[in-house]
């Protein structure tokens, strides 16, 4: 599959199921509202997130500026990236576009609320996982996805060198 047709498939089902959840538990939970999945280790529960991951420069009034800003820089610096990419490098295609999406589905709460809905409830007695959402996930799964890739095409590059040119 072409890779542009593949970063435009990813996003739109990604943004649709994270921008699709997150209205469901803004419109039908109470904020910190929290309702158990799998009691003890998964809960839905409605949380606002004025900062980066785990709550990181929450506070400031360049806060929304500064996320927006790099936010816009990291979908154009994944668009050249996805550009370089070899044909056979659906992998990272796949990577790159569940970043993008991801990237783009709390772009959007930021613009449009300021802070980003977060609903996902991972814990285990007091361990504590921050709460995330559908975006964030494509984001954690689309790096590790890349960091996969990346550690292949060394692989690839270090059995390449070892067998010598081919001819």
């Amino acid at each position: 599959m072409n890779r542009w047709r593949l970063l435009a498939i990813v996003t739109a089902v990604s943004l649709i199921l994270d921008q699709a959840t997150k209205l469901y538990v803004d419109s039908h939970f109470e904020l910190y509202e929290s309702l158990p999945v799998i009691p003890g280790f998964f809960h839905l529960t409605y949380i606002r997130n004025q900062g980066a991951a785990f709550g990181i420069l929450s506070s400031g009034a360049l806060r929304i500026p500064f996320f927006i800003t790099v936010a816009i820089i990291a979908l154009l610096a994944i668009l050249w990236y996805l550009r370089s990419l070899r044909a056979d490098q659906k992998l990272a295609a796949f990577a790159l576009a569940l970043i993008f999406s991801g990237a783009i589905g709390n772009l959007i709460d930021r613009v449009r609320l300021g802070e980003v809905i977060d609903f996902l409830d991972v814990f285990w007695k007091h361990y504590h996982w921050p709460a995330f959402n559908v975006a964030d996930s494509a984001i954690c799964v689309g790096v590790t996805l890349l960091i996969w890739e990346m550690w292949l095409e060394e692989r690839r590059i270090k059995r390449e060198r070892q067998e010598g040119p081919r001819q």
